[in-house]
């Protein structure tokens, strides 16, 4: 079974564009980069024949990655309750031991960013949020023991 990706509009448009970006530029740049190094001489002895060709491999490894992510995707819509976390929702939440507020957007794994603010609806956090309502009180099972937030805010714009 295939797994459906979860991504934003803008989420999707950043991945279409790096995907042509990845097949018109870099794949060129890196042929031409393998083509020159070639030109040299020996290859097996040749350090920027092998570095182009590492860099081929990671390029086109990319390639394929973002080809499955795109064929799986499912656009997140802003359907259902205004008021409950769900995939797209832009949360405000505070630890109720230390009194941090931080404010997470949910999305899906494919463009989860935890140091801008972007988390998974998989990750213990996200998948602990959904489904939940402003001032409810969040219990999250996380590596470094039980946490607690309460939401303060919901935006599904």
């Amino acid at each position: 079974m295939v797994e459906q990706q979860y991504l934003t509009p803008e989420g999707l448009k950043k991945l279409e564009e790096e995907l042509e970006y990845l097949k018109t530029v870099r794949r060129a740049e890196v042929a031409e980069r393998l083509h020159n190094a070639m030109a040299e001489g020996e290859v097996e002895e040749n350090p920027e024949y092998e570095d182009a060709k590492n860099e081929q491999a990671f390029v086109e490894g990319r390639i394929l990655e973002l080809e499955a992510i795109l064929a799986n995707a499912v656009v997140i819509e802003n359907k259902g309750p205004a008021n409950e976390v769900r995939l797209g929702s832009r949360v405000t939440i505070v630890d109720m031991e230390t009194g941090d507020k931080e404010q997470y957007l949910i999305v899906g794994s494919a463009e989860a960013d935890p140091q801008n603010g972007r988390i998974s609806h998989e990750s213990p956090v996200g998948r602990a949020l959904l489904g939940h309502k402003v001032n409810d009180v969040v219990t999250v099972q996380a590596p470094q023991g039980v946490m607690k937030f309460k939401i303060t805010h919901i935006s599904n714009k």
